[in-house]
């Protein structure tokens, strides 16, 4: 499990691989200097519920990764995310399949 660690403040945790997709995806963002909304679902081992975050260039961002190997990296999966970012609702953290299903369907 790895972590994004947000406005110096507060850590998120995360699966290492979608961490990884999800540093592409946000990093594409921040790059073009795009504000953007983030959110997720919460396991019921840290408390349920969803989480959101508002992401700005000129916010802090580390990413921690707690395996020493890069995973692989989809094609298609930082596409999806990235394409949720431009809705009202933001980036939707979704697994692999998830984007597939929704690249599929748009």
């Amino acid at each position: 499990m790895g972590f994004l660690n947000y406005a110096c403040a507060q850590e998120y945790e995360f699966e290492d691989r979608t961490l990884a997709h999800l540093k592409v995806a946000i990093s594409m963002k921040l790059r073009r200097q795009e504000c953007f909304l983030m959110s997720w679902t919460n396991p019921a081992e840290r408390g349920s519920g969803r989480t959101s975050i508002w992401l700005a260039p000129n916010i802090p961002l580390a990413f921690r990764f707690s395996g020493s190997r890069s995973p692989s990296l989809s094609e298609t999966w930082p596409t999806a995310l990235n394409e949720l970012s431009h809705t009202p609702r933001g980036l939707i953290v979704m697994t692999e399949q998830e984007a597939e299903r929704y690249l599929a369907n748009r």
